[in-house]
């Protein structure tokens, strides 16, 4: 598994119009771990992908006519089944942490990649999702060194008060155990 141009080799390609380019000589620095459900705490059915490419047909499910026509995106998703499907190029800005902060910089889509994990903040992640999340974050750190260990985080962490994910489920000694910095948090 690497990235080529921004784009991962091994990853089903699913692309977003909900991005923009980074501010100039923003470097990537930063990884957040979010999870999503469509309709919240259901799995399957392609609607987050549709969601993230602006596809999401509100008429299917009471909670999608509330946010379908939200612009939002990540890079990447990692279905329960360890699937990874990318949206938005690695060196482009997707639109995943909204109003946030991180180490006292604010505005963490300029300079970060966001993973979505098929979940829900109560719902234990499945085998396939640590192991592809793992591998996920060795290729990115291998393409953008400046994503230290230290500088992977949860989206509860960057918009603390606004957001849970990826919530109490998600195992951050697992999936940190073989870095070097034990805590997800600045």
């Amino acid at each position: 598994m690497r990235l080529q141009e921004g784009w991962l080799d091994s990853a089903q390609i699913c692309r977003s119009e909900h991005f923009n380019a980074r501010p100039d000589g923003e470097a990537v620095s930063l990884l957040v771990v979010h999870n999503i459900s469509l309709p919240p705490g259901q799995f399957g059915g392609g609607h987050v992908q549709r969601f993230f490419c602006g596809q999401l047909d509100s008429s299917l499910h009471p909670y999608f006519a509330q946010i379908s026509e939200l612009r939002v995106s990540a890079h990447f998703l990692i279905e329960r089944s360890g699937i990874i499907t990318q949206f938005v190029n690695c060196d482009q800005r997707a639109w995943h942490a909204g109003a946030s902060s991180y180490a006292g910089r604010a505005e963490c889509n300029d300079f970060s990649i966001g993973i979505e994990l098929e979940g829900a903040d109560q719902t234990a992640y499945t085998d396939a999702q640590y192991d592809a999340l793992s591998e996920l974050t060795k290729a990115l750190q291998v393409a953008y060194p400046a994503i230290t260990p230290c500088r992977v985080t949860g989206h509860e962490f960057i918009a603390p008060g606004r957001k849970t994910d990826p919530g109490v489920a998600f195992d951050w000694r697992r999936y940190l155990s073989s870095l070097v910095c034990a805590s997800p948090n600045p």
